[in-house]
């Protein structure tokens, strides 16, 4: 009998918990919000590269649970019964429009400068990089250790050695970045006046968040939907997401079958649809989600107990992923990992705190912390950010955030279907590949220079040596 991988999600959650249970201990990891799943994942990391090996535990398996997982959390996502709700004063179509752009800036110029900085080096003092490892910058901190994981995993196949272990070492790097440079901006907004001084004060009153509620302390966090001497509500929503992610496979396992028709070629773009699997799970999902509404029974889905299903997704993917990453194969490129790592710092801290601060005309630094966060890490970083100054959600930031994240993945879907361009550039020994999407992604960046420029109007260039300016 294999326990594999039994064994494995055990040292997860070992990882997982004795990383809450840090936090909840350490002032330090409380003052930075460091969440509990990268702590743990850290420790993962020492013992699956010098630990593991010893003992012939295979970690070929948390590459899998990643990728997996990550599909679940998007199912988890699209399943949700849409929000009642219509964004409140001030936060209607405007807000929307320039939700949209900011979160479009960041993809343009993450890919952008991510491959412009490859190119500088290929140029230079790594003639023999792989080209597409530009653009694990933004696979990493813009879309999350999961797609970092199943976009880098096909270029293995085409000479990219160790391609998922620089991804997840940006994710990682990703978060590290969102969660420090996240409290930094925080501490700077309470001192220097970005937010409203009562809202500055009521954080000052507040106590360093140990990760766990205090004692009698609750929150509501899902309801009961279903009876349970018929199926409990808990197992009711595994099963929708499960048969939606069977749908996926479904049909994905059809494509690829028709695209080996066409060769080789076929099987690399079939290749390519198996990494991008989160974006048939939305659909999968979207079918079933339908069914559901047709039989009329979609009052039976609840969204908190999604969105905890989610949540377990995401804390086990981002332990995961640090534990998957192979420190021999990340040495081999370790300085254009920095040289990408600082470019990631340098886009998410400095520019855009400083395009937002005049893009937005309201609640400018509630939506650059949610913006902030979610460049960086996932979208529950940003909401953990926002929750340190909003912590009842008060500002219509993070629903309008969402409203938006949805119009701009329609967008930057083009950029996901060119995605293995550099990489083609280098198995196909074709430099002009590489061009392309690099003039793809400028063509990112100029519209959105352009859009931010019709957005933020006057504002658009005003004090250009402010950092974040504040509405006068």
């Amino acid at each position: 009998m294999d326990f594999n991988a039994i064994i494995n999600l055990g040292v997860v959650a070992a990882g997982l918990l004795f990383g809450a249970l840090l936090r909840a201990r350490v002032k330090l990891l409380q003052r930075y919000l460091i969440p509990s799943a990268i702590i743990g994942g850290f420790f993962l990391l020492l013992f699956y590269n010098f630990v593991a090996p010893r003992i012939n535990l295979n970690a070929d398996f948390l590459g899998d649970l990643v990728y997996h997982l990550l599909n679940i959390s998007f199912i988890a996502m699209a399943l949700r019964n849409p929000s009642d709700e219509k964004p409140s004063d001030g936060s209607g179509r405007k807000a929307f429009v320039q939700n949209v752009i900011a979160i479009f800036g960041q993809y343009g110029l993450q890919c952008f400068f991510g491959l412009l900085a490859t190119l500088v080096m290929i140029l230079t003092f790594f003639p023999d990089l792989f080209p597409a490892i530009g653009l694990t910058l933004a696979l990493g901190f813009e879309l999350g250790p999961g797609q970092a994981y199943s976009m880098t995993l096909p270029w293995e196949s085409l000479g990219f050695t160790g391609g998922t272990s620089v991804g997840l070492a940006m994710a990682a790097a990703g978060f590290i970045t969102g969660s420090i440079g996240g409290v930094i901006l925080i501490n700077l907004a309470v001192r220097r006046g970005w937010i409203p001084k009562e809202d500055a004060a009521k954080l000052s009153e507040r106590k360093l968040f140990s990760g766990f509620l205090g004692k009698g302390e609750t929150r509501e966090g899902s309801r009961l939907t279903s009876e349970g001497e018929s199926i409990d509500t808990l197992s009711y929503h595994v099963a929708l997401i499960m048969v939606s992610y069977l749908v996926s496979w479904a049909m994905l396992a059809i494509i690829e079958r028709l695209l080996l028709l066409l060769g080789p070629f076929g099987g690399e773009i079939a290749s390519t649809l198996w990494g991008v699997n989160f974006i048939f799970s939305m659909f999968a999902a979207a079918i079933v989600r339908m069914v559901i509404k047709r039989t009329g029974i979609d009052y039976t889905i609840d969204n908190g107990t999604l969105n905890r299903i989610n949540g377990l997704s995401v804390d086990l993917t981002v332990t995961a992923c640090l534990g998957a990453i192979s420190l021999t194969a990340l040495a081999a490129y370790y300085i254009p990992v920095i040289v990408l790592i600082i470019v990631g710092i340098l886009i998410t801290c400095f520019v855009l705190p400083w395009y937002s601060s005049r893009i937005y005309s309201d609640h400018q630094f509630y939506r650059m912390l949610v913006l902030f966060g979610t460049a960086t890490g996932t979208l529950p970083t940003g909401l953990s950010l926002l929750r340190v100054v909003d912590p009842d959600f008060e500002t219509p930031a993070a629903r309008d955030y969402a409203y938006a994240s949805g119009m701009v993945f329609v967008f930057v879907f083009p950029l996901i279907l060119f995605v293995n361009l550099p990489a083609y550039s280098y198995t196909q020994n074709n430099p002009m590949l590489f061009y392309a999407m690099l003039g793809i992604t400028l063509l990112y960046t100029i519209i959105f220079a352009v859009a931010y420029k019709l957005a933020a109007g006057k504002k658009a260039f005003r004090k250009m040596g402010t950092f974040f300016l504040t509405e006068e």
